[in-house]
């Protein structure tokens, strides 16, 4: 499979998808995120990854009933207007928010959006310079940022549209606890996350 450069060359919503779907179909290797007029690879993760991604959806379940953690198969229309397309790795919404929405779903039901770094080259531009404003003009109340790279756990919150970023951020090292407020009320104890970090 060919790999798809960075592009900024006026590529529509339209034709992104069209070349997601085909790329998707070609490949498992590799998935596509637009953001800010932009295409991203973003690399199917490592077992470290998931692991992370699955010690949080155990938490996330204890604590939200009737609740999902979606996982990167569900993408978001994010930024303003929605004419960017994101795949978190993970998206709290109730059970049954993307039913019959399709690959890209409305971001309205999300109450936090996560995302795991990656060790590859874009990870900094994508994870942390890109995403947060993404999903902040998205109006998801919560961006949770585990970074393996700093080892921290990263909680953007309060949206502004306007401005087009979250007001507020609170990051603890792993190993400590940190509150993920209203609306996801969860308080999540880092210690394990020490474990999947190269």
């Amino acid at each position: 499979m060919t790999v798809m450069a960075e592009r900024t060359s006026g590529m529509t919503v339209e034709e992104f998808e069209e070349v997601a779907r085909g790329a998707a179909a070609a490949s498992d290797a590799v998935r596509f995120e637009f953001i800010d007029g932009r295409t991203r690879e973003k690399k199917v993760p490592d077992g470290d990854h998931n692991e992370i991604v699955e010690w949080l959806r155990a938490i996330c379940m204890q604590h939200k009933p009737g609740w999902a953690l979606f996982g990167s198969d569900q993408g978001l229309k994010v930024e303003k207007y929605r004419n960017g397309r994101a795949r978190p790795d993970g998206i709290l919404a109730p059970r049954k928010s993307f039913a019959g929405q399709g690959e890209w779903g409305d971001p309205a039901p999300a109450v936090m959006v996560v995302e795991v770094t990656s060790y590859d080259s874009d990870t900094d531009q994508r994870d942390r310079v890109e995403k947060p404003p993404a999903y902040a003009t998205a109006g998801i109340p919560v961006y949770l940022l585990i970074d393996r790279d700093s080892c921290e756990v990263i909680v953007f919150t309060k949206p502004d549209g306007e401005l087009g970023n979250y007001t507020d951020t609170h990051r603890v090292a792993f190993g400590q606890k940190i509150t993920i407020p209203e609306p996801v009320s969860i308080e999540l104890d880092t210690e394990e996350l020490k474990e999947y970090v190269r």
